[in-house]
């Protein structure tokens, strides 16, 4: 249950800022400076993404060996957690990213947000907290860290640029 209860807490710690990721921009006006600047937008999202997962994601990255030690996980096991959310917490950001575009200005953009993005989170859960139990069930991991690397390639390619243009009919 333990690599389940940490990437719950990874989820919850993306969610809680995502909400104001592109939203104290949007109020000041600043938002529509940095999509008027001569710099690509999508490079200037991920600017962003990357702040929001060096506030929300390292930090538990950093304290997943020992919370792991907390629920009693053996030493691979916690490598293997501490690897999983260092692949999977970047895309829980960059996929949040384009739902907090999508939502930004909205009424209730919360909960939209939310409904949003939950759906798109759950392959990444799953397979991080699976390749902790494969690791302490004593079998392989490759294959889940295979799928995050892979969830976390294209998020890195396209989440940025569908950001972008999310932000773009959003100022529209």
């Amino acid at each position: 249950m333990a690599p389940g209860v940490v990437w719950v807490a990874a989820l919850l710690a993306s969610m809680l800022a995502l909400g104001r990721l592109f939203a104290g921009d949007y109020a000041d006006g600043t938002l529509e400076q940095i999509v008027l600047a001569p710099h690509p937008l999508g490079l200037l999202v991920g600017a962003k993404v990357a702040a929001h997962w060096l506030v929300t994601g390292l930090p538990l990255v950093v304290l997943a060996p020992l919370l792991g030690l907390a629920f009693d996980l053996g030493p691979r096991a916690l490598g293997v957690l501490a690897l999983t959310l260092l692949l999977g917490t970047p895309t829980l950001g960059l996929v949040g990213a384009i739902g907090a575009a999508l939502t930004l200005g909205l009424r209730g953009a919360g909960a939209l947000l939310s409904l949003l993005v939950l759906p798109l989170y759950i392959p990444v859960l799953i397979f991080g907290a699976g390749a902790v139990e494969a690791v302490a069930a004593g079998l392989g991991a490759g294959a889940h860290l295979s799928v995050l690397g892979a969830l976390l390639a294209l998020a890195l390619f396209f989440a940025p640029w569908a950001a972008a243009a999310a932000l773009r009919i959003s100022l529209e």
